[in-house]
């Protein structure tokens, strides 16, 4: 005599294991996604020490700073960094910035730095100041511009590039 596992359960107790293996492979799934997505943020407690090194690289080459703040679990932050190293962005970029990442943890890291550079976090990431070579605030993105990039096109961070460029490129 075999044992039918549905007779054995009651209707909620089916409904509650299909539940929990649906959560199972859900998580599995966003494992592997996430593992195909490279870390863009080091840790946080580098971002001083990041931000200072790029100061110094954009003055040395009389180019601007761009202060990308977010994380590694931000798919839009993600889809930025793509747009920011595509063909139509990588020369505008390499020409006339400096990028520095700030992880912002889960909103709970580096709030001086995003203070200091006026960035209301509240409003979502991934959120860009841009400074000048010497470290003058430029434009500080306090209307969330950026913080939906999956539903953005890379031309809007070319219109941005191309507004914000240095004038000597």
């Amino acid at each position: 005599m075999g044992i039918d596992a549905g007779a054995e359960l009651g209707a909620g107790a089916r409904r509650s294991v299909r539940v929990a293996a649906g959560a199972l492979l859900a998580l599995a799934f966003a494992g592997t996604v996430r593992a195909s997505q490279p870390d863009i943020y080091p840790p946080a407690g580098q971002a001083q020490a990041d931000l200072h090194a790029a100061l110094v690289a954009a003055s040395a080459a009389h180019k601007r700073v761009i202060v990308d703040f977010g994380g590694n679990w931000c798919t839009d932050c993600h889809v930025l960094d793509l747009y920011f190293h595509d063909p139509a962005n990588r020369p505008l970029l390499d020409a006339g910035y400096v990028l520095v990442h700030v992880n912002v943890g889960r909103m709970d890291e580096n709030l001086d730095i995003a203070a200091r550079y006026r960035i209301p976090l509240r409003k979502g990431v991934p959120a860009l100041a841009l400074l000048d070579e010497r470290g003058k605030l430029l434009f500080s993105q306090t209307g969330g511009e950026f913080e939906d990039m999956r539903h953005m096109t890379s031309g809007a961070l070319t219109q941005f590039l191309t507004h914000w460029k240095p004038p000597s490129t």
